[in-house]
């Protein structure tokens, strides 16, 4: 199948299962939350990217969700979206997409069903550019003493107790994590389980921080499929 045909087909089954859900086509439930990431810049050889190179805190939006939309009590592809509110300047978010995965390097862009929110990294799924180098980002949850479950009641009772709090690192698809940045993740939204805002990498990345071009075509028609089949 050609490139146009294959992003044709995706653009309309995410529309239709978005249109279906009445929410996005993956990820339908979750909580949007306030949070704070904290870039620790500075601290080792430099990125090659003026936001991770800069120390500073900016605000962002975080939601966290449960991917497949399963019955609470199963395990699920657990996500964590986060945009940084005007990280290149006024209008200019950034926007993070990360799935529960696992901590093996040769798995760490696979995609892993979890129950517990704190149980292990999320990842994306396809290396980003990075100062002009392959690698991999993802979110390292600090736990508690107690497992929080994945779902929206359970992180809502969790996130009004204290924070949570994710290292944010970074890592050539088989090397070493290198943190850049700290994630709080505070109080929640008084929004709807299926509101979400229209998180978009390819829309909102920054110069020198960008998705790879790995099934880049595909990836934007499924985008914006979902976003037409909510709408």
């Amino acid at each position: 199948m050609s490139p146009p045909l294959r992003a044709r087909g995706t653009r309309a089954g995410f529309r239709r299962l978005a249109r279906m859900r009445r929410a996005p086509a993956f990820h339908p439930r979750g909580l949007t939350c306030t949070g704070e990431i904290t870039v620790t810049g500075g601290t080792g050889p430099s990125w090659g990217v003026p936001w991770l190179d800069e120390p500073g805190r900016h605000a962002c939006a975080v939601r966290l969700s449960r991917g497949a939309g399963l019955p609470a009590p199963l395990p699920d592809w657990l996500g964590l979206a986060v945009r940084v509110v005007d990280a290149g300047g006024p209008g200019r978010h950034l926007d993070l997409l990360l799935t529960s995965s696992s901590r093996l390097p040769a798995l760490r862009h696979l995609p892993l069903p979890r129950g517990d929110a704190l149980g292990g990294p999320y990842s994306v799924l396809l290396p980003y550019r990075v100062g002009g180098r392959s690698m991999v980002l993802a979110a390292f949850p600090r736990r508690r003493l107690r497992p929080v479950h994945g779902s929206p009641p359970v992180l809502r009772r969790a996130l009004a107790e204290k924070p949570l709090v994710f290292d944010l690192r970074a890592a050539e698809p088989l090397g070493r994590w290198r943190t850049f940045a700290v994630l709080t993740v505070g109080a929640t939204l008084p929004e709807p389980p299926e509101a979400t805002p229209g998180y978009d990498v390819y829309g909102h990345s920054l110069p020198g921080l960008e998705p790879g071009p790995a099934l880049g075509t595909v990836r934007r028609a499924a985008y914006e499929g979902s976003r037409q089949g909510r709408n």
